[in-house]
């Protein structure tokens, strides 16, 4: 078991060698298009990248959520094949969103020797999940 400050450490030196090893500026927050992000998470158990929808209006998240349901397909075909489309997706403080994601289990960001493997798999996953949501931005947010 690690501390919070000892954990906090950890956190800071993957995510420092994540930016060394694959030094890149991705879109993530600055998507244009307002409670729709891309996302890196990594814990303990499992590695995701995601586009998160979460408005607090459930209309407007239906909303997204639908057009990203109707490119499922594409998505699948074209970019990534393993994309689970989650409506409801609870986050660790008990917010729910929706979230499309790809994850890697069986990582932790405890373990430096699964980190090698975590960042091939952010950097694939978000380069593709990147480019698909460029492609279609403008039909997602029409």
């Amino acid at each position: 078991m690690f501390s919070k400050e000892e954990s906090k450490k950890i956190r800071q030196e993957f995510w420092t060698s994540f930016g060394k090893d694959y030094p890149r500026k991705w879109l993530l927050y600055n998507t244009k298009i307002k409670d729709v992000t891309l996302k890196f998470t990594f814990t303990t158990k499992k590695a995701q990248v995601s586009i998160d929808i979460e408005p607090n209006d459930e209309v407007i998240k239906g909303y997204y959520f639908d057009k990203f349901v109707s490119l499922k397909t594409i998505l699948t075909t074209e970019y990534l094949q393993e994309v689970i489309y989650d409506q409801y997706y609870e986050l660790e403080n008990g917010k729910i969103i929706s979230r499309l994601y790809t994850e890697l289990e069986g990582v932790s960001i405890h373990n430096k020797n699964t980190w090698q493997e975590t960042m091939d798999f952010l950097y694939e996953q978000m380069d593709k999940l990147e480019l698909f949501f460029l492609e279609y931005k403008d039909y997602i947010d029409d």
